[in-house]
């Protein structure tokens, strides 16, 4: 049986060394998480270190990114291509372990966290890209779309605005499969956040739509396990786990302290805190049991192949649906709309005409969204001004019980089923943008949107556009 202290204390030491090494970085907050990074990863998390994006793998955001550590740790210890000689190289230059996560740099990373919040607004454009998938791909018998999005967040993420954005939005669209875990410490660089930071955080989640679990303790690994499991049946709302955690934890004389957010801990402490914790090993060493409880390859391998023959079987059974999604999640374009179509689309709408920019962009936007369904489009409460709507995009909505109500919308020469493809976001301009960089980096849709009446439409361009 697994031994969930050490296997937390594994990640304390790695980030305690990693820091001291780079003379750099933030060791609290990782090893004040731990427990919770144990309870997830090793416990519930839905992934495969040997094959990083297959597609119903769960997505995990780490929104307090400069406990970037943490994230490193548990991607090495659990099978990732991410070698030891990584975490010894954090925060150098060209490494894969920089001091915030970078997506594309390191396996396993699912977005840049940098800004605090953005990860929390990116994991809610997560979730809603597999409701929306769910809906359009999954049918009775056949379930290929099913997997959580779960993001670790601090204190900080609270402050921030943006976070109230991505908060409130969830809850209105019954995110029910988002799953956010609070490191609840109560300290940030400054001290104690009492001061400046007296929210009641659970009843502004509940307030906002979602399940609040907890307070729990942070540090008890069958605590969050259990409450993990409890989120997991939500149908209708998305779930906060508020774990309270010590900053810092097991560090004699740092735990608990502003000191051990954001600097080594020192040579003296290091040596202490590895006495206080019972950890034998030197810098940069695990035990071979402690990597043999945290690996996930075999397990992992196995969770990929079980989606694999329900995906065969969904294929034998809808060949048309199945193509279809192997070709939206690789970011592909249609057979029928070759690169000659968006040039001439480009071309018809852009005559020397007295037309204004924000009209010119719906114009294309109907040619576009009647030929890819993958189009996600989007507001900030200014549609009848930037006209990002089209005949083609129904209005995003859902049911009291949290489904997606779908609308007949004509694709081609057919009318299909499907969920709206309009988001009207509100006036949560800073929340949109962070939303449609987590639908874009799930899979399955391209996102586009306008903030503004005087702003033309963006969006986040698939592979195939990008290498013509």
């Amino acid at each position: 049986m697994a031994n969930s202290q050490q296997m937390a204390n594994a990640i304390r030491a790695l980030a305690m060394d990693a820091v001291q090494q780079a003379n750099s970085g933030h060791p609290g907050a990782p090893m004040g998480m731990a427990d919770m990074a144990v309870a997830l990863w090793g416990r519930h998390l839905k992934h495969n270190p040997t094959h990083p994006n297959w597609a119903d793998r769960d997505r995990f955001v780490l929104s307090n990114g400069h406990a970037s550590m943490l994230l490193y740790s548990v991607l090495h210890l659990s099978g990732y291509d991410l070698p030891i000689e990584e975490l010894r190289n954090f925060r150098q230059l060209h490494s894969k372990t920089a001091g915030h996560p970078e997506h594309g740099i390191t396996p396993g990373v699912e977005t840049t966290t940098g800004p605090l919040g953005q990860g929390l607004t990116n994991a809610v454009g997560f979730a809603l890209a597999e409701k929306l998938l769910a809906k359009e791909f999954n049918r009775d018998g056949h379930t290929v779309v099913d997997h959580h999005t779960y993001v670790f967040l601090g204190d900080g993420c609270l402050m921030e605005g943006i976070s109230q954005e991505a908060i409130s939005l969830a809850g209105a669209w019954k995110l029910n499969k988002l799953i956010a875990l609070y490191d609840d410490n109560g300290i940030s660089i400054d001290g104690q956040v009492a001061p400046w930071f007296i929210d009641n955080t659970p009843e502004r989640m509940r307030a906002c739509g979602w399940n609040v679990i907890g307070p729990i303790d942070g540090h008890d690994a069958d605590a969050i396990d259990a409450a993990i499991a409890s989120a997991k049946t939500s149908t209708d709302k998305p779930t906060m786990i508020v774990c309270k955690t010590a900053i810092g934890k097991g560090s004699p004389n740092r735990a608990n302290t502003s000191k051990a957010h954001g600097e080594p801990l020192g040579a003296e402490e290091i040596g202490l805190t590895r006495a206080a914790l019972g950890w034998n090993s030197g810098a940069f060493e695990i035990p071979a049991d402690v990597y043999g409880d945290w690996d996930a390859k075999e397990t992992g391998k196995a969770a990929e192949a079980a989606w694999q023959k329900r995906f065969d079987a969904y294929a034998a059974a809808f060949p048309e649906l199945a193509s279809e999604f192997a070709r939206r999640m690789a970011g592909d374009l249609p057979r029928h709309f070759a690169q000659t179509a968006v040039d001439a689309v480009i071309a018809a709408h852009t005559k020397a005409e007295t037309v204004a920019s924000r009209k010119a962009s719906q114009l294309a936007l109907e040619t576009f969204t009647a030929k890819l369904p993958e189009l996600l489009g989007g507001s900030a409460d200014l549609t009848g001004s930037n006209l990002t709507n089209t005949k083609s995009t129904p209005a995003l909505r859902f049911d009291e019980n949290g489904d997606v109500v779908q609308a007949d919308m004509p694709l081609g020469d057919q009318t299909v089923k499907i969920g709206g493809r309009h988001i009207n976001y509100g006036v949560r301009e800073f929340g949109m943008a962070a939303v449609m960089n987590g639908i874009a980096l799930h899979g399955g849709f391209i996102p586009t949107a306008a903030p503004s009446s005087r702003s033309a439409t963006t969006a986040a361009m698939p592979s195939a556009w990008r290498r013509s």
